[in-house]
């Protein structure tokens, strides 16, 4: 069985979310809803609500605003793991580097993504986004979104209440995946829709800082042998402009590099790295 975990922002899913999973997952399935109308738990909380809840073998987390075009969707995640005992966590959108750089898993170069989604943009745009696939179905990454999180129930994987709010629960159920020693993948083989997409506002920002503190001794990660010596500069430039397009300004945004910079183990790379940010932070007049 699948048991289908969903934080719902009001007190049940949209009938048509509900009609459109009977009629594509082709898989004995039970769907679990937290209500979460009065915003009584963070997304951490409500998720372990579902967990104890749930009977099935594998677990989905999924947003309530998405709709599934694939047919037997829950037949192609159970062979998935069926074939692929090493996996234990399952995505449809990823990145094979995460970075120390606090950072979103596609603040990356397009060569380390792999995603498979119909994505809908506020300006009314949609896009059919289809990245990564060229030799394989599935493609191992190191973390994956949080728009649909299919897990192996007997990794005892839980989201860990320390981290609040309602971001980056990916991230931390990626590293956890990680700890257990499972593999964590990205695959084509089931495409989404999704209506939405994520406010990179302030909480997003204090949230995405928090998270890779907290997990400082994990990172950064690679599914290479090293990670990409240009990695940290990108994901850098990305905080800097997270930071100013978040009604930052450069003295904000200072302080967030210094912050991971010099609280970090002191290194030659670490100085490096801050100059850069200061170089980079000139071109701006904010």
């Amino acid at each position: 069985m699948i048991s289908i975990i969903i934080c719902s922002r009001k007190n049940t899913i949209p009938d048509v979310l509900s009609i459109n999973i009977s009629e594509t997952i082709g898989y004995e399935h039970e769907i679990i809803i937290i209500d979460n109308s009065e915003n009584r738990h963070s997304i951490f909380e409500a998720y372990n609500i579902g967990i104890k809840k749930s009977k099935g073998d594998y677990l989905c987390f999924i947003h309530d605003d998405i709709l599934f075009h694939t047919q037997r969707w829950g037949s192609l995640i159970t062979n998935i793991f069926t074939s692929n005992p090493e996996y234990g966590l399952i995505g449809v959108a990823g990145s094979s580097q995460k970075t120390k750089t606090p950072s979103g898993w596609w603040d990356c170069e397009s060569k380390y993504k792999s995603v498979n989604i119909i994505q809908h943009y506020p300006t009314g745009k949609i896009v059919k986004e289809q990245l990564g696939f060229e030799n394989s179905n599935l493609n191992e990454a190191v973390i994956v979104d949080g728009v649909f999180l299919a897990v192996r129930k007997e990794m005892n994987v839980v989201f860990d209440l320390k981290l609040k709010g309602f971001h980056n629960y990916d991230f931390n159920i990626a590293i956890e995946t990680r700890k257990k020693k499972y593999k964590i993948g990205v695959t084509n083989q089931i495409l989404i829709e999704h209506f939405s997409i994520g406010n990179l506002n302030n909480e997003w920002l204090e949230s995405i800082i928090k998270t890779h503190k907290y997990y400082r001794n994990f990172l950064p990660l690679t599914t290479d042998v090293i990670i990409d010596s240009n990695a940290e500069a990108f994901s850098l430039k990305r905080l800097i402009n997270h930071c100013l397009l978040t009604k930052g300004n450069k003295k904000r945004v200072f302080k967030y590099c210094g912050i991971l910079f010099f609280k970090e183990p002191f290194s030659k790379s670490n100085v490096e790295l801050f100059k850069k940010a200061l170089i980079y932070l000139k071109s701006f007049k904010t």
